[in-house]
């Protein structure tokens, strides 16, 4: 009797191994930073601007006598704001993360056949490679403050402190000066920030139970703004005087979406194919096709089978296995998570 194709099953899903939670905000003053657990949260506050018309005009909007009527026309805006107080220069970003084991085993499967298959090649991975290079990485994402995202840029001083959580109380703490740290490599080390990749790498082999409290005090002068998320509104509706901004907060506390923190915990892809030799994009986010919103390109594009569905199905339907780099970028998918599987 014919031995029956392996195909990938039509029920595919894996949950995320790298599990932030919001990252909330909170201000005092540099040199109070010992203190940071009892400042004041970050709130928001409207803010009711008049614009000037800034737009590309068409041709026929750029007759003068017509510009300059539409100047007469304000352009009032409602918007969402959030600032440090006049008397604190430091920005607090607090949140806590799970490292959780189980990379490579499926949330949900219809096809046991193909689930054996796909957990025994990644336990051929993690025999041979382990997860070392991919908690190399998180790791130093956490150190760079990458997670900032905006509240980054400019910064006098970023000092990340990492703490190792066992019962409710620090195992192990390390700190981290976050401009010493490059947003375009991973070629930095130090001690601390081996140690720290060590307990990633622990959690996601599940060896050991890893969380960590992460910290990042951001000197950015006295009053200042600083970028919480903004909240994506669906539904607008026609209602003239709504926001043109509005910033996500938890119980009036600004703050991070735990999904954008995870984008740049796993923004680690240096291995996509690169169309420009001169082309110096950096680390991207891992993403099944290499997706950059910001730039509206998807860097792994099916064509040149560097997708992740290509380089997944030729690695466990095919037994060929993709290089080094590109098993890296498989399994940071998988620990990603997603719901992967084929239509029928």
């Amino acid at each position: 009797m014919a031995k029956a194709e392996l195909k990938t099953a039509s029920v595919l899903a894996f949950e995320r191994k790298l599990d932030p939670s919001d990252a909330l905000f909170s201000a005092g003053k540099w040199d109070d930073c010992a203190n940071g657990a009892q400042w004041p949260a970050v709130g928001l506050r409207e803010k009711s601007v008049r614009g000037t018309i800034s737009n590309r005009l068409s041709a026929k909007e750029q007759d003068p006598a017509k510009l300059d009527a539409s100047i007469q026309s304000p352009n009032l805006q409602t918007v969402d704001v959030a600032t440090l107080p006049n008397d604190a220069d430091t920005l607090r970003v607090r949140f806590t993360l799970r490292v959780l084991g189980g990379a490579g085993t499926p949330s949900a499967c219809n096809n046991a056949t193909y689930q054996a298959k796909l957990q025994t090649t990644v336990q051929q991975y993690v025999s041979t490679t382990g997860f070392a290079p991919l908690a190399a990485r998180y790791a130093a994402n956490l150190a760079n403050g990458r997670f900032l995202w905006r509240n980054r840029m400019g910064a006098e001083h970023i000092s990340v402190h990492v703490r190792q959580l066992a019962q409710g109380t620090a195992a192990q703490t390390w700190v981290f000066d976050a401009l010493n740290f490059s947003l375009r490599d991973f070629d930095a080390t130090s001690p601390d920030l081996t140690a720290l990749s060590t307990v990633i790498e622990q959690g996601l082999a599940g060896t050991a139970h890893a969380l960590l409290e992460v910290i990042a005090y951001v000197r950015v002068g006295d009053g200042q703004e600083v970028y919480p998320s903004q909240e994506l509104i669906l539904d607008k509706g026609d209602k003239k005087g709504q926001k043109s901004k509005t910033l996500y907060h938890v119980g009036g506390v600004a703050g991070l979406h735990s999904q954008k923190v995870g984008n740049a915990l796993r923004t680690i892809d240096t291995w996509y194919p690169a169309e420009d030799a001169d082309c110096d994009l950096g680390p991207i986010a891992v993403e099944p096709y290499g997706s950059v919103t910001s730039q509206g390109k998807a860097y792994r594009q099916p064509k040149d089978k560097a997708d992740f569905y290509n380089l997944l199905d030729n690695w466990v339907l095919k037994d060929k296995t993709p290089t080094l780099e590109n098993q890296y970028f498989v399994m940071a998918t998988l620990i990603r998570g997603g719901v992967f599987g084929e239509k029928e």
